[in-house]
């Protein structure tokens, strides 16, 4: 299955739980044959996602459905700006349009949050990068929208790339020897990146021939010192209690990278809104 395949999979899911067997308060209402054009936008600044998912949920609805969207996704859309034009059969517009706009208003918000939080760290030359906490199946798509934010992906899934945790070092028995096993067996195109939660370990890290080390919850002071011990060694990465508020603070700690869960499962979604006419 391509992945093409596998996106529209989720978008005629996500009709089947809105639609089920039909509209019952549109088809009882509107006749077939009639059609109108309809415009959607936002009642707040926001950066744009989701263009794609939009126009792919009308598409499987009607394929003759003809969608417009002036803007390519991470531009900067103003209140009150038409970002999309449609046009076709006002059952089409009414039977996908909320389905449309959660795609939209969730993606949009995730990019909006990241550009805002890329700003945040702008010229202290450290780089801002989402995690796996996506909603289900959302993955790409959430993904997509960080890089339309100006952000950067982390990896993809457990297959794409190695993050030794708290878990597999207690389960491995010490940090040496997680790393000495990951480095025994996974192939060599795969960087070892692992999570240390105080300084010792950072150092236990280094010694064991990490490539990447993800300081987890380190204060600010903590931070500065672990930049103090490994740049130049290791590459590091923060983590933990990344905010809009905090997350300018711990890139001028001088860390590479700060990873935030929050751009994905916290932004808040952007208001929008589609009106038509008959």
């Amino acid at each position: 299955m391509t992945a093409t395949m596998e996106i529209d999979e989720l978008f005629r899911l996500a009709l089947l739980e809105d639609v089920g067997s039909g509209d019952a308060t549109t088809l009882s209402i509107i006749p077939p044959g009639l059609e109108s054009s309809a415009v959607v936008f936002g009642r707040e600044p926001f950066i744009l996602s989701g263009s794609k998912p939009f126009r792919r949920i009308f598409e499987l609805l009607d394929p003759e459905i003809r969608i417009e969207c002036p803007f390519p996704d991470g531009d900067r859309i103003e209140p009150n700006v038409a970002v999309f034009r449609i046009e076709g059969r006002v059952r089409t517009l009414l039977t996908g349009e909320r389905t449309a706009l959660n795609f939209a208003q969730r993606l949009s918000g995730i990019a909006t949050l990241t550009r805002k939080m890329s700003q945040a760290v702008a010229g202290t030359g450290c780089q801002l990068l989402d995690t796996r906490k996506t909603t289900p199946l959302w993955r790409s798509l959430e993904k997509e929208a960080v890089r339309h934010g100006g952000g950067r992906n982390h990896r993809f899934g457990l297959s794409d790339g190695i993050l030794i945790k708290d878990n597999h070092i207690a389960a491995a028995g010490s940090i040496k020897e997680a790393v000495h096993r990951a480095r025994e067996r996974a192939p060599h195109t795969l960087r070892i990146e692992i999570e240390v939660e105080s300084i010792g370990q950072l150092d236990e890290a280094i010694a064991a021939g990490a490539d990447i080390v993800l300081l987890d919850n380190f204060t600010l002071d903590m931070l500065r010192e672990a930049v103090a011990i490994g740049k130049g060694r290791v590459v590091l990465e923060a983590s933990g209690g990344v905010s809009l508020e905090t997350v300018r603070a711990i890139a001028e700690t001088g860390v590479d990278f700060v990873s935030c869960g929050a751009l994905t499962h916290s932004a808040r979604a952007i208001d929008l809104t589609m009106e038509f006419s008959v």
